[in-house]
């Protein structure tokens, strides 16, 4: 159980620096928005086609499965909206660390399997979905440029809260 609980923090600590390091960093360019928001779903498809393969719970890996799909068609808007904006992705501080994180994540959970993958999965998805709304609201949304970037952005929030409350209803069900 004590090993349980250090990995959970350990899954949320880099989350919280994505935070940390979006909250230092100044007003950011459509392009590393765009990279930010491709990144940041590119973290959750890793995670998720992870958990659809070692997941042991159904609700756990319909969820996964659920994440890859609906992260993967955002991204795909995401893309292609940057191409007919002429906007090419800008890598960047945040998206370097989200990519960082995730690639820590990913080894985490590797090392996991059964009970304990899946509440760990779940646990890290909170955060992140928890860190992302707030990162789009008082980052991203005030500092887009582009009118239909920002749409874009706005018309995602909604399914990252419904991922938060499905994430946060599998997780209680764990317990």
């Amino acid at each position: 159980m004590k090993n349980l609980l250090m990995l959970t923090i350990a899954l949320m600590l880099p989350a919280f620096a994505v935070h940390a390091e979006t909250n230092k960093k100044g007003d950011l360019n459509d392009a590393e928005i765009a990279h930010i928001v491709v990144t940041a779903n590119q973290v959750d498809i890793n995670a998720g086609n992870l958990a659809k393969k070692k997941a042991s719970d159904g609700d756990v890996h319909a969820y996964a499965h659920r994440m890859v799909g609906e992260h993967t068609d955002v991204n795909k808007e995401a893309k292609e909206l940057a191409a007919k904006l002429n906007v090419t992705p800008q890598d960047n501080p945040i998206s370097k660390s989200l990519n960082e994180d995730g690639k820590k994540n990913l080894e985490k959970l590797e090392r996991l399997s059964g009970k304990d993958f899946d509440k760990a999965y779940i646990d890290g998805e909170i955060d992140l979905h928890k860190k992302v709304i707030d990162v789009a609201d008082n980052k991203l949304v005030p500092n887009v440029k582009n009118e239909e970037l920002k749409a874009l952005l706005v018309k995602v929030r909604p399914a990252f809260v419904s991922h938060l409350e499905h994430a946060q209803k599998i997780q209680a069900k764990l317990k």
